[in-house]
């Protein structure tokens, strides 16, 4: 089976390394700490802290194979490949909502994050804005209904 292309900016993926090594050189080793500690408690068997010990052991694993996978499968895009005449991936855009301006980032799916501005190219506004203009109104069909966005700017 093919492995799932993650499309990442080159700012997404200096952010996924970063996590990547803090979780293997310095989680790592504060949970191997905590079960350590938790087996000194005694009877494994009626032993919380172990049991959650071994739980973040297992979360911060999983974490670490599924970084080590994007990253392997990482499609980066190239910052020629970002347009400042129409919106693509990596594109940073002024746009205006309800009559108000914020600045947005198109981004792949794994990164992003609405509370930063990190908009998904699959998502209804990152999709609604994909190859248009500044000046250009579009209208993203959203779970709450139509939203009419305006192009402010773009920037590479």
């Amino acid at each position: 089976m093919a492995e799932k292309e993650y499309i990442l900016t080159r700012d997404g993926k200096a952010e996924l390394e970063k996590e990547l090594d803090t979780l293997k050189n310095v989680t790592r080793k504060e949970v191997s700490a905590k079960i350590k500690e938790a087996r000194s408690f005694g009877d494994l068997s009626e032993n919380a802290e172990y049991d959650e010990a071994k739980k973040e052991q297992a979360e911060v694993e999983s974490r670490i194979s599924q970084i080590e996978t994007m990253l392997k499968y990482a499609n980066v895009i190239d910052a020629e490949d970002i347009k400042s005449d129409i919106v693509t991936l990596g594109s940073k855009l002024t746009l205006e909502i309800f009559g108000t301006e914020d600045q947005y980032t198109i981004v792949g799916s794994t990164e992003a994050d609405p509370y930063k501005n990190k908009l998904s190219y699959e998502s209804p506004i990152g999709a609604a804005c994909l190859n248009h203009s500044v000046g250009e109104t579009v209208q993203a069909i959203t779970p709450s209904g139509p939203l009419d966005i305006k192009i402010v700017a773009i920037e590479k």
